[in-house]
């Protein structure tokens, strides 16, 4: 069983870096961790027992250093349940986190528009999610260490976090946008027939990750904030043909503006404190 407190300690100790908040960044968004100072990478595959990540655009390093004056650390690079990992080490990073003492997870994702009043190219804060993916990353014996047997799920995001953020941003005339993130497992995209019921159920936006991470960091009482960038509208709401290399070049197209977001999202903390 893999270890999460002797490898926390090992890469704090490797980094010099005691990190604050955590980041995990999506598909062909791993370009903020460039604007880290000082940073030090670690590759997934030099730590034992770790999965690593398949999917092109995810380099598949942890990177430290201090990103707006706050010691961060990202991962460039997250599993996915389609890759054929276990549902258990979808999750492994949240509790490596953890064991670093982290309490702020910074998740971003790239998705696929639904709410027909969005573009490709927008960011969306995530209010809350929906687990079609019907998988639980907290099946299995509880480790009272990280969290209660039955977590609530009825506010899974900071809203004190994700307010000041809004307000941040209004302040330039900007609008951030929120919704729902619906997870399906993938690797394949959706059916226009699929969107439709996703629709109906109340979803804003469909990818195929963060929803296990969300369970798994409410679990462990982190406080969390989650972006998505609106890569390309779903299937059949548009009649363009879905590919993973527009994915990344649409989160590539706005980096400069998702980036200014993020470093928005980091600048809040600074003045609403660790609360």
């Amino acid at each position: 069983m893999f270890n999460y407190f002797e490898a926390a300690s090992s890469m704090i100790k490797e980094v010099g870096v005691k990190p604050e908040v955590a980041l995990i960044l999506g598909s062909g968004l791993g370009y903020l961790t460039g604007e880290f100072q000082g940073g030090v990478s670690v590759d997934y595959s030099k730590i034992q027992g770790f999965p690593v990540s398949t999917v092109k655009g995810h380099s598949g390093r942890f990177v430290f250093g201090s990103f707006h004056d706050i010691p961060s650390v990202a991962m460039e690079g997250r599993f996915h349940f389609y890759e054929g990992h276990e549902i258990k080490d979808v999750v492994s990073p949240i509790y490596l986190f953890k064991e670093m003492g982290i309490e702020r997870l910074l998740i971003t994702n790239a998705s696929g528009g639904i709410n027909r009043t969005y573009s490709p190219g927008d960011i969306v804060a995530i209010k809350d999610i929906i687990n079609l993916g019907f998988r639980n990353p907290l099946i299995g014996p509880n480790d009272d260490r990280f969290g209660v047997r039955f977590p609530d799920m009825s506010s899974v995001m900071d809203f004190k976090w994700l307010s000041g953020l809004r307000e941040r941003l209004s302040r330039d005339g900007r609008e951030l946008k929120e919704g729902t993130y619906i997870w399906a497992l993938g690797p394949s995209y959706e059916s226009p027939s699929e969107i439709r019921s996703f629709e109906f159920l109340g979803a804003d936006m469909v990818g195929m990750s963060t929803v296990p991470e969300v369970i798994a960091a409410n679990h462990c009482r982190m406080k969390i904030l989650a972006l998505s960038c609106i890569t390309n509208m779903a299937s059949g709401i548009l009649k363009e043909k879905l590919s993973h290399d527009d994915v990344v070049g649409t989160a590539n197209r706005i980096r400069h503006r998702f980036s200014d977001v993020v470093g928005k999202a980091l600048e809040v903390l600074k003045e609403i404190g660790h609360e």
